[in-house]
């Protein structure tokens, strides 16, 4: 893919108006939630319809985005010769809008995921509204096909352009914003620690957390430039996790967020509470093949990423972190903590650095749900 356009919203949208400009766009496949009617970016899009860009919106889809769902909108893009496709939305709209792009020069007859991904020259223009997913970054979507989650990568559905909107996420609800601020915080951290971290990944990972650290109290008072900056944190954890995937952190939120009806950022916050902890004290458990010394220097870096002189440390202020957002911890029956420890993908497992057992799953949820009077 051509290199990836990253900029900063100005007022007026002068640089999304240059990129639509200068790549003679005449039709745009705008790929939307209903809250799009409450943002400024509405505003302009109508203005593009006043000079002549014709909009085609589809917004049929779920927060949990059904193939079906996709194979409509593939549909309705073939039919209305769209130059260009623009998602404005969260992470739903940038899976949905990816997998349209992805799809559309596939074989209608057949299953879109049963077909070899072809790459090609449809644009796809992102303008995320959570600065959480990181969506915008990354060569992952997800759809759910006969209930089944579905993971579609390819990096030909990374966006050609990002526009970095402040005013997006100023008015978001606070319990959304917290939400979405800690999962780009645990996407930074995951890739930091993952099996698959590089130097590259390291400081994608740096660049966020620092963000994340200096603007977390502008942007949850929603100023702009406090959540413009989230958004800029958002899209470089996204850049990490891009190149790492996500560890044992995402893969023991999920079925927290479905059985206790939490937003995925806030399962992760309280996931990665515990686990952050449990593996500084256990790298004698290095499933690393970069070794345990190299994993013990990790964590050091990772502390020194968070602004802290020791690992201990680190850990205390992740906990403080989180504790000062004040996120709720659901209550469990006990029959709900077999349930979890056998929910967890083994294969989100092989990205972490320390060795996790069922065991020391179940012990990890057991610390992460009761928390015993910490």
């Amino acid at each position: 893919m051509s290199k990836q356009v990253v900029v900063r919203s100005t007022k007026n949208y002068e640089q999304l108006d240059n990129y639509i400009r200068d790549n003679g766009v005449k039709s745009i496949f705008l790929v939307c939630g209903a809250s799009i009617k409450y943002l400024d970016i509405k505003k302009y899009i109508d203005g593009l319809v006043q000079r002549g860009i014709n909009i085609v919106c589809f917004s049929e889809f779920e927060s949990n985005p059904l193939y079906d769902s996709v194979v409509k909108g593939v549909k309705l893009f073939k039919e209305s010769g769209c130059d260009v496709i623009m998602a404005v939305g969260g992470g739903s709209a940038m899976d949905v809008a990816k997998c349209i792009k992805l799809y559309s020069n596939m074989d209608d007859d057949k299953n879109y995921l049963t077909q070899e991904i072809v790459p090609n020259d449809v644009k796809l223009i992102a303008v995320p509204t959570t600065a959480g997913t990181g969506s915008e970054a990354t060569r992952y979507a997800v759809i759910y096909y006969n209930g089944e989650k579905q993971s579609v990568s390819h990096t030909s559905c990374i966006p050609d352009f990002v526009l970095l909107d402040g005013s997006t996420v100023v008015s978001l609800p606070m319990y959304h914003k917290k939400a979405s601020m800690m999962d780009a915080m645990c996407h930074a951290i995951e890739a930091f620690w993952s099996v698959n971290s590089t130097d590259e990944s390291k400081e994608y990972s740096r660049k966020a957390l620092k963000l994340i650290i200096k603007n977390r109290d502008a942007y949850l008072a929603g100023e702009y430039e406090g959540c413009v900056n989230m958004l800029e944190a958002a899209f470089y954890a996204g850049k990490a996790i891009n190149i790492t995937q996500t560890t044992a952190g995402h893969a023991m939120c999920y079925k927290l967020t479905s059985m206790y009806g939490l937003a995925h950022g806030h399962a992760a916050a309280l996931c990665v509470r515990e686990l952050f902890g449990y593996m500084a004290d256990n790298t004698a458990l290095c499933t690393d093949a970069r070794g345990r010394e190299y994993l013990d220097e990790t964590f050091v870096q990772l502390a020194d990423a968070l602004g802290k002189e020791s690992v201990e440390e680190a850990v205390a202020y992740y906990k403080e972190f989180v504790d000062s957002l004040e996120l709720d911890i659901p209550v469990p029956n006990e029959g709900d903590f077999y349930i979890l420890k056998s929910s967890v993908n083994t294969d989100r497992l092989k990205n972490n650095p320390v060795g996790l057992t069922t065991e020391s799953i179940d012990k990890l949820y057991h610390k992460i749900l009761i928390r015993n009077g910490e």
